[in-house]
């Protein structure tokens, strides 16, 4: 069975070199951006935690100084060079970004007595590091001021590592656009476990770097591992027009819902002509849906909030910069810029929607999708963290959802079954894999993956179809432009060789779990349930505050948990009555304390049965965050 270190074929060999030889690499002037105004980096090769674990290594990506080998694509060979650069970078005077220290860059603007952070990266150490680094060139200013633009976690996580609790409740405001805190807990929670081990897979966590592992991600190098924090906003911008002034800066803000994370806004400094984008223009085709999963994003608001962004900047804005990758100086190509960004989200959106009224399905109209030439030829505009093929399947999914109309797909068996099926009627696992050795040689590498997939999920344990697996998806990964298709293929190459690589990190920290409502504290709990097992369960608990709030009941009944609050027919009447103030109840619902012992000390009263309480908890399940992706 092969190590992963084996070269490209033939017919990926010839692919990538044909795409070398045809697109526009003489265009240096992405090179000459993403080097202006760099003003120095640090001298530490590793950024570390407090137990001194490498949370993120400077200088991983150096192998990307050489020349792209057959093993990856040319564009994502060039993309993932400009995006691994490291350093701290002068947009305009007065307005620096640290960029290489995570997947997002942290921007600081300098006020009249300090500093304001924007978006400061995924982990409090990468976050640190980044400061420190500013200040070793601009001085020792401190920070008045954190602005959020996004409710992902690459622009909060890290937010502790620069600022303090102490110091927002002494009054450094945090901005944030409205509903950021409600999504940035849910998304990172209720299916947190399922998306961070999908993570593992988008950003190639497990992967050595190099020519033949992990190169990027496409948005940046990868995702730092650190610890995710996060300190909730105190200032919502609420409307687009929204003017705040933090430490003498003033800012004039766009909402953007609904485009690239459900609670988004883009900045405009009219005192320095200067654009912030977030992630709403970046220099690739950005996720319609993201691979890792999430709910499917919303093009067609994307395209007309980017208009609107011409509409009110463009004819003040010099540069454009934003929350991943380098800026864009001048108005003329800011605006192109733009403009043809807005372009490829409407695009893809307007001819998707054509395609389903001509009755193609989402496979159909992914391998029907071109862009225009022009676009085309825009490499910010290329696929190398979404995908034409995926966003195209992103919009059908939104409009239409799972089902493609056919009848034939309506109750398909599960993997397991259909491949025990397949198998079977294409003459076992024997044939199979020697039609698909033959398929192999030929370059159908799709294919193999496809047919030889079915091997694996009716025998996961048959080793040839394993190691045939996974050559076939190491051969597309050798292949993809994106970045995350390379390292979900290259993924799962590795588990088919090694086996599972678990999930190295999750967002759901404990800075995001004590920020949940609890609403969404007891919607975390509903989501948790064993339905089956609980089927005849009928349990009420009521928590009783002692600050006179209205008490919150819980009832288990037919598989659900529903959570109400005061009292009424909803609520019912109780098995068990708890009084608590909400800390209390907070460590025993996340199992970090035990009522008897919280009784005991004097922390919560007790009437009624408190084995109900057990009886209901006995019900929660914990979810898996290692669970099978390339095998049943």
């Amino acid at each position: 069975m092969k190590d992963g270190s084996a070269d490209a074929e033939a017919v990926v060999a010839q692919a990538n070199d044909a795409v070398r030889r045809g697109a526009s690499f003489e265009d240096t002037r992405d090179l000459e951006n993403e080097r202006r105004g760099f003003l120095g980096t640090t001298g530490e090769s590793t950024v570390r935690d407090a137990d001194g674990r490498v949370v993120w290594d400077l200088d991983a990506y150096g192998f990307l100084d050489g020349d792209c080998p057959p093993t990856a694509h040319p564009g994502l060979w060039r993309q993932s060079r400009l995006a691994r650069g490291h350093g701290l970078f002068e947009v305009v005077p007065g307005i620096y970004q640290v960029r290489g220290f995570d997947l997002s860059n942290m921007t600081v603007v300098e006020g009249e007595r300090g500093i304001l952070v924007i978006d400061p990266l995924i982990s409090k150490e990468t976050a640190a590091a980044a400061l420190a680094l500013y200040r070793r060139h601009r001085g020792e200013r401190r920070v008045t001021g954190v602005l959020y633009t996004h409710s992902h976690a690459d622009h909060f996580g890290g937010v502790k590592g620069v600022i303090g609790v102490e110091e927002v409740a002494a009054g450094v405001p945090v901005l944030a656009p409205e509903g950021f805190l409600e999504h940035a807990v849910s998304e990172n929670v209720y299916a947190g476990t399922a998306m961070s081990r999908r993570a593992t897979y988008m950003y190639g966590a497990a992967l050595p770097k190099g020519p033949r592992g992990q190169i990027g991600s496409g948005l940046g190098p990868t995702t730092s591992t650190g610890t995710v924090t996060l300190i909730p906003p105190t200032l919502a911008v609420t409307r687009t027009g929204q003017c705040e002034t933090v430490d003498g800066i003033r800012m004039v803000f766009q909402l953007t819902p609904g485009t690239e994370a459900p609670a988004e806004l883009n900045i405009h400094f009219p005192d320095h002509a200067a654009l912030c984008t977030a992630e709403n223009a970046t220099h690739t085709l950005h996720n319609l849906l993201t691979l890792r999963g999430a709910q499917v994003r919303d093009p067609h608001a994307w395209a007309r909030y980017l208009t609107e962004t011409v509409q009110l900047f463009g004819a003040a804005t010099d540069v454009v910069f934003a929350s991943h990758h380098w800026p864009i100086w001048g108005r003329e190509d800011a605006l192109t810029f733009l403009s043809e960004q807005r372009d490829l989200y409407a695009y893809l959106h307007d001819q998707t929607l054509r395609m389903i009224n001509q009755g193609l399905t989402g496979p159909e109209i992914a391998e029907e999708m071109r862009l225009p030439p022009a676009l085309e030829r825009a490499w910010h505009a290329h696929g190398y963290y979404g995908s034409v093929s995926h966003n195209t399947k992103a919009v059908y999914q939104r409009y239409m959802g799972w089902f493609d109309g056919n009848p034939a797909r309506l109750w398909a068996h599960p993997p397991t079954e259909a491949a025990t099926r397949y198998v079977d009627f294409m003459g076992g696992a024997d044939e199979v894999l020697r039609r698909a050795r033959q398929s192999y040689v030929q370059g159908d590498f799709r294919w193999v993956a496809e047919v030889v997939g079915h091997v694996v999920f009716a025998d996961p344990d048959h080793a040839e179809a394993r190691a045939l697996q996974a050559d076939a998806l190491e051969q597309l990964g050798y292949g993809s432009e994106n970045g995350t298709w390379r390292n979900f293929y290259l993924t799962g190459a590795h588990e088919l060789r090694h086996g599972p690589v678990g999930t190295s990190a999750t967002t759901a920290s404990e800075d995001l779990i004590s920020t949940l409502t609890l609403d969404q504290l007891f919607d975390s709990l509903a989501i948790r349930v064993d339905g089956p097992s609980s089927w005849d369960a009928d349990v009420t608990v009521r928590w009783r505050f002692p600050d006179g709030r209205d008490p919150s009941t819980l009832r288990l009944k037919n598989g659900v948990l529903t959570h109400v609050r005061g009292l009424g027919p909803a609520a019912g009447e109780p098995d068990v009555e708890i009084s608590l103030d909400e800390p209390s109840l907070r460590a025993l619902l996340l199992g970090r304390a035990a009522l008897a012992d919280l009784v005991a000390r004097g922390r919560a009263e007790v009437s009624g049965d408190p084995a109900r309480l057990a009886e209901l908890t006995a019900h929660l399940t914990e979810p898996d965050p290692d669970f099978a992706i390339v095998t049943p």
